[in-house]
C-alpha cells in the first residue's frame, strides 16, 4: 500500500482508530531539526520509559542473575568461595573485578534493577492516566467510510434509522459494549479490560521487585545442626552460621525454642531406587511465651512460629563415644556428629577432647579422633570401607588417635568437623593398621603407653540439620507473580474492539444500514462477532426481500495492522 493511501486512510478513520491503547506514539526526528540538550535528556527518558526497553532491562537482569547462581556467593557461603578461588586461581582475578563472586550487591547488578524499576514506573504512571481517561469518555464517531474497514457488512431494510439505531443500542449493550448514539450512527467499544491486565502485568513487576528488594534488606537466615535430645534457640548465639540483610536488627528475631525429639528416616531397600529416601522427618517440640506444642517437620513442610520458617535440611549420625585417661577418669561423653560425603552416608569427622585430660604423667594434654563412618559396611574383604546402605545395618567406625595441642586456642577460626594435627603426634596402637582401628559398637580401643581409652558406645544417635529463616518480601512477591499472570492471561486473551453501526435514508426511501468492526489487532474473531451483532440486529431490521442475508465481507482494502495499534 503506498504512503498516499496510508494518509487517505488515517484521515477517513480520523478518531475512530485512535486510542485503542495507551501505548505512546514513536516520534522520529528523521529530517527533523538537530536535538538540544533538553531534546537528547528527553528522548532518553522516552527510550527509558518504553516497553520495549523494559523488556530488554527484563531479560538483561535474568541473565545477570545467572552467576549468582553458577559462582559461590559471598552472601551465601564464603567457604565455598574460598574454596572456588583456589580451584581456579586464573579465574579468581577476572571474577573479582567484575564482582561475580557478590552478584546481587554489584554496582552494575543494582544499575540494571533501578533502571528498570524507574523504566517501569515512568512507563506505566502517564499509561495508567491516558487509561483512566479512556475510561471516562465514550467511544468515537463513526469513520466516514465504514466499508474500508477490516469487518463489514451492509444490508437495506424497511425499518426506519431511529428504530435501527434504537435496536442497535440494546443489542450492544446486551453484549456488554459501552455504547451511545452519535451523530448518524451507533458507537460502541469493548475489550477494555485487555490494557487493565497490561497495566497489572508491569504494576505486578514493580511489586515484585519491590518484594525482593525488601526481602533482601530485611532478611534473617541462619543453620544449626541438632542432635537427638538437645535444643535451640532463636538467638544469634545459638546459630552454626547466620546471614541478614543490612537493614536487619538481631531485636527482631522471633523469640522461640525448639528440641529434637526424634528423627525418622526409612530408605528404599531393592530397585534401580535403592537406598532413596521414603520417610524422613523429624519430631520437635518447640515453644513460644511459654506453651509447649509437638510439631513434625518434614522436606518442604516447614515449623512456622510467627515470621520465621524452620526447614528440615540435612540428616547425620552422632556415634556416642567415652574418653577416658590412663587413670580410668572420664574426660569426655557425648555425640558427636560426623559429616555425610556420600548418599549412604559415609561420614567423617572429630572427636576432641580439650579439657580434663592428663597424660600418664599428670600432664596437661589434648586428644584428637578423626573418624570415619558407615552405618552400613559390607563386610571385612569386601571392597573400601564406604557404606552400603543409608540405614543403620552395620555399623563400623574407624579411629585415628592423636595427642599434644589442638590449637583451639590459637585465635584463629577452626572447623569443628576438622583436625589441626600441626602440633599433635600420632598415636601407635596394636591390632588394625598401627595408626588406626576399625571398631563396632560396644568395643574399647586402648592407646598405647597407658594413655587410656576410647569406647564407640552402643547407642547411636541421629542428627538433623535446620535452617531458620525470615523472609519477610515472601508474601508480597507471591501476591505479584499471580496478578502478574492474571495481568497477563488479560492482556493476551482479551480482544478490544469497536463497533459502529449506521443507518441512514437512501433516496428511494429504502433504509441503508452499515455495520463495521475495528479491533486493535487483526482477529478472526472479529469478523465473527460482527456477524453475530448483525444477525441479532435483523431481527429488529430485517433485510428487504431484495436483499441477501447479512453476512461478511472482506475489506476490499483493509486497514493496515499497523493502524489500529495506535
Amino acid at each position: 500500500m503506498s504512503k498516499t493511501d496510508t494518509s487517505e486512510q488515517q484521515e477517513a478513520l480520523g478518531d475512530a482508530g485512535a486510542q485503542l491503547s495507551t501505548a505512546p506514539q514513536e516520534d522520529t526526528a528523521i529530517g527533523g531539526p538537530t536535538l538540544g540538550a533538553i531534546g537528547w535528556i528527553r528522548w532518553f527518558w522516552r527510550q527509558l520509559t518504553s516497553m520495549r526497553v523494559a523488556l530488554i532491562l527484563l531479560f538483561m537482569l535474568s541473565l545477570g542473575a545467572v552467576p549468582g547462581s553458577l559462582i559461590p556467593q559471598n552472601s551465601a557461603d564464603e567457604l565455598k568461595v574460598r574454596a572456588f578461588k583456589d580451584a581456579h586461581e586464573t579465574l579468581t582475578p577476572l571474577y573479582e573485578k567484575l564482582q561475580f563472586f557478590d552478584v546481587y550487591s554489584s554496582v552494575w547488578f543494582s544499575a540494571i534493577y533501578i533502571l528498570l524499576f524507574v523504566s517501569l514506573i515512568g512507563c506505566i504512571v502517564p499509561r495508567t492516566w491516558q487509561f483512566v481517561g479512556q475510561l471516562r469518555s465514550r467511544p468515537p464517531g463513526a469513520p466516514r467510510r465504514l466499508d474500508r474497514l477490516p469487518a463489514h457488512t451492509t444490508w437495506r431494510t424497511e425499518a426506519e434509522p431511529e428504530r435501527v439505531h434504537a435496536a442497535a443500542l440494546a443489542v450492544l449493550k446486551g453484549r456488554r459494549f459501552r455504547a451511545h448514539a452519535v451523530g448518524n450512527a451507533v458507537a460502541a467499544e469493548k475489550g477494555y479490560l485487555r490494557e487493565a491486565g497490561n497495566l497489572a502485568f508491569h504494576i505486578a513487576l514493580i511489586v515484585m521487585l519491590v518484594a525482593f528488594a525488601w526481602g533482601q534488606l530485611f532478611k534473617s537466615e541462619g543453620g544449626k545442626l541438632i542432635v537427638e535430645g538437645d535444643g535451640f534457640s532463636n538467638t544469634l548465639t545459638q546459630y552454626d552460621d547466620f546471614k541478614s540483610g543490612s537493614q536487619f536488627g538481631t531485636d527482631e528475631l522471633t523469640p522461640f525454642s525448639f528440641t529434637l525429639d526424634s528423627f525418622t528416616g526409612t530408605y528404599q531397600k531393592d530397585g534401580p531406587q535403592r537406598g532413596t529416601p521414603r520417610t524422613f522427618e523429624a519430631a520437635v517440640s518447640y515453644s513460644r511465651g511459654g506453651a509447649d506444642e509437638k510439631a513434625v517437620i518434614r522436606v518442604n513442610e516447614p515449623l512456622e512460629v510467627g515470621d520465621s520458617k524452620v526447614y528440615l535440611i540435612a540428616h547425620g549420625y552422632a556415634p556416642v563415644v567415652t574418653v577416658k585417661d590412663g587413670r580410668g577418669k572420664t574426660v569426655f561423653h557425648g555425640a558427636v556428629p560426623l559429616l555425610p560425603i556420600d548418599n549412604n552416608i559415609t561420614s567423617t569427622g572429630a572427636i576432641k577432647v580439650m579439657d580434663g585430660y592428663r597424660d600418664k604423667n599428670g600432664k596437661k594434654e589434648q586428644l584428637g579422633f578423626k573418624a570415619f563412618f558407615v552405618p552400613t559396611f559390607a563386610g571385612e574383604g569386601k571392597g573400601t570401607m564406604f557404606s552400603q546402605f543409608p540405614a543403620l545395618g552395620f555399623p563400623v567406625m574407624a579411629l585415628t588417635g592423636f595427642h599434644g595441642d589442638l590449637r583451639v586456642n590459637s585465635g584463629l577460626p577452626q572447623n569443628v568437623y576438622q583436625l589441626d594435627t600441626t602440633k599433635m603426634k600420632q598415636f601407635k596402637i596394636d591390632g588394625g593398621t598401627g595408626v588406626a582401628q576399625r571398631m563396632l559398637p560396644g568395643e574399647t580401643m586402648t592407646l598405647p603407653d597407658g594413655a587410656g581409652s576410647i569406647t564407640f558406645e552402643k547407642d547411636i544417635k541421629e542428627w538433623a540439620s535446620f535452617q531458620i529463616s525470615q523472609q519477610p518480601g515472601n508474601g508480597l512477591a507471591l501476591t505479584g507473580a499471580i496478578a502478574a499472570i492474571a495481568g497477563l492471561t488479560g492482556s493476551l486473551f482479551i480482544q478490544r474492539r469497536r463497533v459502529w453501526v449506521r443507518a441512514v435514508r437512501g433516496e428511494d426511501g429504502v433504509t441503508v444500514v452499515e455495520m463495521a468492526g475495528l479491533g486493535r489487532s487483526e482477529s478472526a474473531k472479529l469478523p465473527e462477532e460482527l456477524g453475530d451483532l448483525a444477525l441479532a440486529l435483523t431481527a429488529e431490521a430485517p433485510p428487504t426481500a431484495s436483499e441477501p442475508e447479512p453476512a461478511e465481507e472482506p475489506a476490499e482494502d483493509p486497514v493496515p495492522s499497523g493502524e489500529a495499534d495506535k
